[in-house]
């Protein structure tokens, strides 16, 4: 494959950049492009991508990632999130990385956007996928395990959804309790049996992750 060409699609706005960064913490740089105008932005690149052999749109989305400013971060995820239905087991893999760069809960919950559509699309490598997250150091990377299956509604893995979250039950950790409630609390609009039961018999459970996970029920 030749040599990438980083394109800067987005202008930088520096009226817009400094309070897009304040919101995330002054983590990241921005190029203070506004999610309307960036998406406008992306279109063609985005509707291109599809004609891209699929070595050079991970490449290609790996390399956007690891740019400074945050708007490409939020472009590589779209990226793959525009080209789901053709991606592999081994793409998904080899993005696993990207994951550990540039962390914070929106990058996060948009790459388990991408992992979990795709695994409802494939239901049979839940289990494969599921297990690259679970138990991982990283306790972001177990974030979006055990979110993995957060609209997965009747089609839900009970044994792996719980899996998810008795591994993480005790964590002090703010993103991984929320993430707890979260999955609960959307499990619960399907199945509010499983939900109470479940809560019931683990008094264990942070009051963070018991109030949200039964907010529906």
């Amino acid at each position: 494959m030749e040599q990438l060409t980083i394109t800067r699609l987005f202008p930088f706005e520096p009226e817009n950049a400094a309070s897009m960064a304040a919101y995330m913490k002054n983590q990241f740089p921005f190029c203070g492009v506004p999610s309307p105008e960036r998406r406008r932005l992306e279109k063609p690149f985005l509707t291109a991508s599809r004609q891209w052999a699929l070595p050079e749109l991970v490449a290609t989305a790996a390399a956007y990632y690891r740019q400074p400013e945050r708007e490409y971060q939020y472009f590589a995820i779209d990226l793959a999130q525009h080209n789901l239905k053709r991606l592999t087991l081994g793409d998904l893999e080899n993005w696993l990385p990207l994951l550990g760069e540039k962390q914070w809960w929106d990058s996060i919950d948009a790459w388990r956007k991408v992992y979990s559509d795709w695994c409802f699309l494939h239901p049979e490598q839940l289990t494969t996928v599921f297990g690259w997250l679970y138990g991982h150091e990283d306790f972001w990377y177990r974030r979006v395990g055990i979110n993995l299956q957060l609209k997965f509604k009747a089609q839900t893995n009970q044994e792996i959804l719980a899996q998810g979250i008795l591994a993480d039950m005790a964590t002090d950790e703010f993103f991984i309790q929320k993430a707890i409630g979260w999955s609960l609390r959307e499990y619960s609009k399907t199945n509010p049996t499983w939900v109470a039961d479940f809560i019931d018999t683990h008094p264990a459970l942070s009051k963070l992750a018991v109030r949200e996970g039964s907010k529906y029920l």
